[in-house]
Order: C-alpha cells, then structure tokens, then sequence
C-alpha cells in the first residue's frame, strides 16, 4: 500500500464523504465578496451546496433579475475559487 501525506489523505476522506459539499459552501461564504462585490455580498442571505447546484439565497429582487443574467459567471468565478469543476448550476432565490 502506497503511503499517502496527510493533505492527500483529507482530500480522499473528503471526496468520498457527504461533507464535502458543506466545505465547499463554506469555502464560497469566505471569498463570495471577492468572487462578487462588496455589494452583492452585503445583499446575499445564504448560500448552500446541494449536489452540483449552488444556491444563492437574497431578498432584494433587482439582485436576484442580476444575479440570474450572472449565472455563467457565478459558476465560472466559484470553480476556479474552489479549484475544481463543483458547480454545474445555479439557482437563485
């Protein structure tokens, strides 16, 4: 058996665990002002994983028609951010 370093180790515990999406959303909640702006980041309520579908929770209707017409962009934006091809959709509410 080949011996595997600690970071490599977490990486398979990882993707092979339901927690890897909870660590993604949070991964996204840290650099979502980054990845967006300082103002759609004030405006967004929640942000959650679910499969490969993001979503983007706001209350603010003007945000959400943009957000919406952002779509490619958001998902775009997150893969790079976590490094790997998570998201495939978006959904906004």
């Amino acid at each position: 058996m080949a011996e595997l370093s600690i970071q490599e180790a977490m990486r398979q515990f990882l993707n092979n665990s339901r927690l890897k999406t909870g660590i993604q959303a949070a991964q996204i909640t840290e650099v979502w002002e980054q990845i967006m702006g300082k103002t759609v980041s004030r405006y967004t309520n929640s942000i959650k994983i679910i499969g490969h579908t993001l979503y983007i929770t706001t209350s603010v209707a003007p945000l959400k028609n943009e957000l919406i017409y952002q779509r490619e962009t958001i998902i775009k934006r997150v893969n790079e951010a976590l490094g790997e091809n998570a998201i495939k959709e978006v959904v906004i509410k």
